[in-house]
């Protein structure tokens, strides 16, 4: 009988974890490329962002730490961000109690006009206040809708400047796969 080299023995158990790690569903990489997403690197953090809802209750993404959050700016005007309005209300619906909060940021359009248009579609998800545009401009956000995928580490993860099926079994692997991710959340901050 002959013996394998210890290098290639080597070889072959690191091939073999490779292998199982590789399609195990819960440490793969988001499937970013298939929902058309532009991936940040993984150092990216997004800007600060401090508001209110339009409930009048403070938000901010510091106190969302440990959470996947899917940001999307939008408004009531612009007719692509209304098909995916519904979309996002199911993602929160579905993933909210494992830890995704959707997030829809309004730009520049008041409090009375947002909560008809938020009563109009049966959206539950917080709708955070933008009236002079200060937060989106800090994103860098050039056209609407644009969605931002923020990791359970405080990293930005994905973005996606106009519509997607965001109620596609694509996005859920996307959003499935932030949650599965550890949160790597600092204490001494």
């Amino acid at each position: 009988m002959r013996r394998k080299h210890p290098i290639i023995r080597t070889w072959l158990a690191w091939a073999a974890l490779f292998g199982v790690t590789a399609l195990s569903p819960s440490l793969a990489a988001p499937p970013y490329e298939a929902l058309n997403l532009s991936v940040y690197p993984s150092h990216m953090e997004p800007p600060p962002l401090s508001s209110h809802t339009v409930s009048g209750a403070p938000i901010s993404l510091a106190n969302l730490r440990g959470n996947v959050v899917l940001l999307t700016f939008w408004a009531s005007w612009c007719a692509e961000c209304r098909p995916e309005m519904p979309l996002f209300e199911q993602l929160h619906g579905e993933f909210a109690k494992q830890g995704l909060t959707v997030l829809g940021l309004n730009v520049r359009e008041d409090r009375d006009k947002i909560q008809r248009y938020a009563k109009e579609l049966g959206l539950t998800f917080p709708l955070v206040l933008d009236p002079e545009g200060e937060i989106s401009r800090s994103y860098g956000v050039i056209g609407i809708p644009t969605t931002i995928l923020i990791g359970r580490d405080g990293r930005t993860a994905a973005l996606a400047v106009g519509p997607r099926d965001w109620g596609s079994a694509t996005a859920r692997e996307v959003i499935q796969a932030l949650l599965a991710e550890p949160d790597n959340k600092q204490t001494d901050k």
